[in-house]
């Protein structure tokens, strides 16, 4: 069973490695996973409710779903093949045929008749090297009457010319339709548009190829999922001459974005509507329209990089904009999203440049937003809120460069309410200039709007500024930055000493300090960390008073946001302190953390704090040896096991290996000699 796993594994992968295309690639996964049904099957997975059928990727056929779609697989002849009765699979090449002849076997039944009307038939039995584009007999059906009725009431004419425009004369497989390619149609040379996408689908003018290389005697036939038309305006042409794009338009010009969507490309347009930019606040609009970089980042939020047909896309893909971030293009059974937000409401109209989607709904990246904006549009209402009532609204939204430290919603108590004291702690949440956190370092000094210093601590795992750890990715504003933080930050007031002589609590504490002679310590300007025993840790105070202050005291700054799994400091006396997430110091629990003063930091802890038992290892001259280590030596020494011939293993009494073995009761001081010999007297 795993043999037959691991097999079926390293073929799956040495074929769709040898695959030449990101097509063949699926259409390579989509026989191996049909191979148990016959040779030539294909799986195929159809979305329910639809007559959408996708040759199957790994991850599509693992979640069973495409485009947030349940699917059911089908096993159907792969391109080229067909049954034969009686026997398993697809065993039969397709009889070679012409083109004329093909689009009867293929599903394009209703494209060969509409050749016999337009008298095209004579053409595509005859002698030549075509490619035919051919719409399914759904995709025929799915055209508004209108156009039908006008295309095959005027049958010579534009049913022709329609035709021929699905046509290339010259035979391209899937192999030669490359990502981007363009080849001349048999319509007045008008271009066709190839995408070749990395997920296998394959795009002619945005219709999807559902059957590919389906090959005829005079060239070959692709199916396609719709009727295309000729394509002769850029992008731009959209914009300038739909009325519901009349802001877009403006906004274009104002930007000097003109030039370049008018210039060859492969572009993707969300073009928002008139009703888009309506939902947007006046001040907002005007403020952003008004600003030229604010203006230009928000349009190029709005334009990929590259060319996306709405068939092209089967799950949420983060694809860059011309403004440097991502949007999340995605889909929802039919619907085209942007963000998760089903805000498209018209897809696929293809210029020579690239494609417009019309959307309704304005995309304004936080490069384009102030630091009242910022913080607005994020998860941290309360204190957004708090720096209005604050008084601190102008600063936040005019165009001084700074950086707010915004407390997540949680960080604050219920029914906080406005003071004096909290009006001057969020001053201090300002600082004075844009900062983005990957510049930062540690120990750097931070200035406040509130006139303080505030320092920067870098850990393993988090970047703190004093207390309070960044949370979240830095937003970006158009003049200054927010960094969510995990607490409300507490400035630090005093030296170490001073904190603690401020807090009742540590009354003890401060005398202890100041009998052992520690008070010069506790004033200098560090950095320390000090866990600091309550009153109620004073119960049984310790009789060396100083050793055992130093065993609560380290040259560093450690606060509790900077703690990870199995954290160790080193005291500035003693052995290493063990802390870990919940903040337990060698056990002993953190009744109050970071009391932030100007040389370090305080954290109160309920009891004094004692060196954690040694755990029962050996060690040599002091240094700890593991079991494994132990357990090779004594083989080494012949003190373990028998021979072969059961005769005791300990032929060599005299050699004494000396070690320490720690025990719960002490040390002792024991040979291997000694120990061993007592053991084979017992026995």
């Amino acid at each position: 069973m795993h043999l037959t796993l691991f097999t079926l594994a390293i073929t799956l992968i040495a074929t769709i490695c040898l695959a030449k295309s990101p097509y063949q690639s699926v259409l390579q996964h989509s026989r191996i996973r049909g191979r148990q049904h016959g040779p030539n099957v294909c799986a195929m997975q159809k979305i329910q409710g639809t007559d959408k059928k996708y040759f199957t990727n790994c991850k599509q056929w693992y979640h069973r779903k495409i485009c947030g779609k349940p699917t059911v697989i089908s096993y159907e002849c792969c391109p080229g093949y067909e049954k034969l009765s009686g026997e398993k699979g697809c065993p039969a090449a397709l009889p070679l045929v012409n083109i004329y002849n093909t689009l009867g076997v293929v599903g394009a039944a209703t494209t060969k008749m509409y050749s016999e009307r337009a008298q095209l038939r004579e053409e595509i039995e005859g002698p030549g090297s075509f490619t035919f584009f051919a719409p399914s007999n759904q995709a025929w059906a799915a055209l508004p009457t209108e156009i039908l009725d006008a295309l095959v009431s005027n049958v010579n004419i534009e049913l022709l010319n329609a035709l021929h425009y699905h046509m290339v004369n010259r035979r391209l497989t899937s192999e030669d339709l490359k990502h981007g390619s363009a080849f001349p149609s048999m319509y007045q040379d008008f271009n066709v548009h190839i995408h070749h996408y990395p997920n296998g689908i394959v795009t002619v003018n945005c219709a999807r190829l559902v059957k590919t290389d389906q090959h005829a005697t005079n060239g070959i036939v692709h199916v396609v999922d719709r009727v295309i038309t000729a394509v002769t305006n850029n992008v731009h042409t959209f914009i300038d001459t739909d009325d519901d794009l009349e802001t877009l338009r403006t906004a274009v010009a104002a930007a000097g974005l003109t030039q370049m969507l008018e210039s060859d490309g492969h572009y993707t347009v969300f073009a928002p509507t008139n009703e888009a930019f309506e939902k947007i606040p006046p001040e907002m609009l005007k403020r952003i329209l008004g600003d030229p970089v604010a203006l230009r980042d928000l349009l190029n939020y709005h334009i990929l990089k590259n060319m996306q047909c709405a068939e092209s896309i089967t799950s949420g893909t983060p694809l860059e904009t011309l403004q440097g971030t991502v949007l999340e293009v995605g889909c929802d059974g039919s619907d085209m999203t942007l963000n998760g937000k089903a805000i498209i409401q018209k897809k696929d109209q293809l210029g020579t440049n690239g494609v417009v989607h019309y959307i309704n709904e304005l995309l304004i990246p936080d490069s384009a937003k102030t630091l009242l904006e910022l913080a607005q549009g994020s998860a941290v209402t309360t204190a957004t809120k708090l720096f209005v009532d604050a008084g601190l609204g102008s600063h936040l939204s005019g165009s001084e460069a700074l950086t707010i430290l915004t407390p997540q919603n949680e960080a604050f108590k219920e029914g906080v309410t406005m003071t004096g004291e909290l009006k001057k702690l969020l001053k201090n949440h300002i600082l004075k200039e844009q900062l983005s956190s990957g510049v930062l370092y540690h120990r750097q000094e931070l200035e406040t709007l509130g006139g303080i210093k505030l320092r920067v601590l870098v850990y393993r795992n988090s970047l703190c500024i004093e207390n309070s750890c960044i949370a979240a990715h830095d937003k970006t504003g158009r003049f200054g930055s927010m960094f969510t933080v995990d607490k409300v930050l507490t400035p630090p007031m005093g030296t170490i000493m001073d904190v603690l002589k401020a807090d009742d609590q540590f009354s003890l504490l401060v005398g202890a300090i100041q009998t052992a002679g520690l008070t010069e310590l506790m004033n200098q300007a560090g950095p320390h960390t000090v866990f600091a025993p309550t009153n109620d840790a004073f119960s049984a105070l310790p009789k060396e008073l100083a050793s055992v202050l130093k065993y609560h005291m380290a040259k560093e700054i450690l606060v509790s946001g900077g703690v990870g799994s199995h954290t160790r400091l080193k005291p500035l006396q003693g052995d290493k302190l063990e802390l870990n997430m919940t903040v337990y110091i060698n056990k002993v629990p953190v009744v109050e953390a970071d009391l932030m003063a100007t040389n370090g930091v305080v954290h109160a802890v309920g009891a004094i704090i004692k060196p954690l038992c040694k755990s029962n290892r050996f060690t040599e001259t002091g240094t700890k040896v593991s079991i494994s280590t132990v357990k090779r030596v004594l083989y080494r020494h012949n003190l373990k096991g028998r021979s072969a011939r059961k005769k005791p293993l300990l032929q060599n009494p005299h050699k004494k290996a000396r070690l320490w073995f720690t025990t719960a009761h002490g040390d002792k001081d024991r040979t291997f000699g000694e120990m061993s010999s007592g053991l084979m007297k017992q026995k």
